[in-house]
């Protein structure tokens, strides 16, 4: 078995090399950095050439201003219609827990793009809704910064390890097409100003954290489970306090 990975040297990228050649599946690892770009096309077709499956775990480098919807909509036009002439049998992408939800965000609402694109293709698929990583809390934080403190929501998160998001893509590579949607989220529940509390105290930082249930979350007011999975979620198996534990001691 061969899989392309699209993305291949970013978060969740690195993880899923790994993983998927633990499990002995052959892995070509494309991305920018790599030579390999899913917005000109360049290199493409040798990349997916001979691949059983593509997994697509390119992101835009901005949020805003639409340079994520023209990211979103060219990159994923190129990675479809070479999956087509190449004759790749699956295309998985991962995605974001609520992004029906959020499409009043630049970011998300390119997200959607990408995922109706995949839909529309009508070609073998599956895409994984992950929620927010642990890796990316401190920028759920950052973005809430204001002076000396930090305004957020209560809205509640299920945040997840990238590697455990890399686990569940290499199960869905390496199974049949589910033609729809799979969501993944990490084992426990916190509202996001919480998180940033534990987050804060864990780097020695004694700013304040603020409960604003008005402050947004890139450009969106939260409900409570706006960020939050639907039934039958697969869960990851790392928690919140022991992947800070490791990531502080590496």
């Amino acid at each position: 078995m061969r899989v392309t990975i699209m993305g291949a040297t970013g978060r969740v990228g690195t993880h899923l090399v790994e993983k998927l050649e633990q499990v002995g599946v052959e892995v070509a690892a494309a991305s920018t950095s790599l030579g390999i770009n899913s917005v000109t096309g360049k290199g493409l077709r040798e990349a997916m050439t001979g691949a059983d499956v593509v997994i697509d775990v390119t992101n835009a480098e901005s949020f805003g201003d639409g340079s994520a919807l023209d990211f979103f909509k060219t990159s994923t036009r190129n990675l479809l219609a070479v999956s087509a002439e190449t004759g790749v049998r699956h295309y998985v992408a991962l995605s974001v827990v609520g992004t029906p939800r959020l499409v009043e965000s630049d970011y998300f609402r390119a997200k959607m793009v990408q995922e109706n694109l995949i839909r529309a293709a009508r070609r073998p698929f599956t895409i994984l809704h992950s929620t927010q990583f642990f890796e990316f809390i401190s920028g759920v934080v950052d973005m809430g910064a204001e002076g000396d403190a930090f305004r957020l929501p209560s809205a509640s998160v299920r945040p997840i390890a990238a590697y455990n998001v890399a686990e569940m893509l290499t199960e869905l590579a390496m199974g049949a097409a589910r033609n729809g949607t799979v969501e993944i989220s990490g084992p426990e529940q916190f509202g996001l100003d919480e998180i940033a509390r534990i987050h804060l105290a864990a780097n020695e930082d004694t700013r304040q954290v603020i409960t604003d249930n008005s402050a947004r979350y890139y450009g969106v007011e939260l409900n409570d489970d706006t960020l939050l999975p639907l039934k039958d979620t697969h869960v990851g198996s790392m928690r919140y306090g022991d992947w800070l534990y490791r990531s502080m001691a590496s």
